[in-house]
């Protein structure tokens, strides 16, 4: 089912599906939800989602194990005394909080690819024409090479190529909704949720999206999404490679992109509930093996608040 709401109405119905789980929910509660489930449609819409997203989690909650805090605290902090009792709160919230999303359940678009990296791990990958991949933490790439054409598809995640030199097969990088094709280079491509960053470190590269193509000279970066190739920018490219060093470099960078490469080095999730949060720039150098106090770093210098569910699951909204 696709939720055609706003994410303020999701956020209200996870919380009254949070509450109504709890054992100590009143009565005056109940007439509270039902109110509020006939004042408009769109509530109706937001609890049955909620409500499937809920099913479709029983398999996998009771899984995590959840040791911390309930829901609540992330509108009152305050200590709070975690029982026996409050253990399906406490999933909920924990399920809840990624926003609806089905990411901890969503079938898995690299399912059958070639080469892929764990949490945390990199790995260098030779191919068989002579070619190197550098392949970042949590990633994952298909290989399929012909008498015609090298063609790599990077399915998620982020890598580094450094390519051979053979005039008869071009070297061909699919990512996202674009093509890279290598001419005589090495080069990274970072694929983030819906865009995708391309950064030349040796020659040059050429960038095809719908149709439309540039070349991109050593030293130099550019974007692109489904709706086209954004602007080419000069790059600091030993800093935007320096993940291959254990070493994270942002320039800028809004928070949610930050966020998605801190996760793919630390078990667990981040999850940002607020979207003005996301925007939120972030400079600086963190190291790939200190998620945990990179975040520390960002709530410092940030106006947010980070709340830990769990082990593991970190909540980042705003002060």
């Amino acid at each position: 089912m696709e939720l055609d709401t706003g994410d303020t109405v999701l956020r209200d119905a996870q919380q009254w599906f949070v509450l109504l789980r709890d054992g100590d929910a009143s009565a005056e509660d109940r007439q509270r939800f039902a109110a509020w489930l006939a004042a408009d449609a769109t509530h109706r819409q937001a609890w049955d989602e909620v409500e499937h997203l809920w099913k479709r989690m029983d398999a996998v909650v009771p899984a995590l194990r959840l040791d911390a805090l309930s829901l609540r605290e992330l509108s009152a902090p305050r200590p709070v005394s975690v029982t026996r009792r409050t253990w399906m709160k406490q999933a909920a919230a924990a399920a809840l909080v990624l926003g609806g999303g089905g990411a901890w359940i969503a079938a898995s678009t690299d399912l059958f690819a070639d080469h892929r990296t764990a949490v945390g791990e990199r790995r260098s990958i030779p191919l068989a024409d002579g070619s190197r991949v550098d392949l970042d933490a949590d990633s994952a790439l298909s290989v399929a090479f012909s008498d015609t054409q090298r063609r790599i598809t990077l399915d998620r995640g982020r890598a580094y190529f450094q390519v051979a030199r053979d005039a008869a097969r071009p070297f061909i990088v699919t990512a996202g909704a674009g093509d890279v094709r290598a001419l005589g280079t090495a080069f990274d491509v970072k694929r983030g949720s819906d865009s995708v960053r391309v950064a030349v470190s040796e020659h040059a590269v050429a960038v095809t999206v719908a149709g439309d193509s540039l070349r991109l000279t050593e030293g130099s970066v550019v974007d692109y999404s489904a709706r086209g190739l954004g602007a080419v920018a000069p790059a600091d490219i030993a800093s935007l490679l320096s993940w291959r060093q254990d070493r994270l470099f942002f320039q800028d960078a809004p928070l949610g992109e930050v966020v998605a490469d801190l996760d793919r080095y630390r078990r667990g999730r981040i999850v940002i509930l607020d979207d003005s949060v996301a925007k939120l720039p972030v400079t600086g150098f963190f190291h790939a093996a200190q998620a945990d106090a990179a975040l520390q770093t960002i709530a410092a210098t940030l106006p947010v608040r980070l709340t830990r569910l769990t082990g593991r699951l970190v909540v980042i909204r705003a002060l």
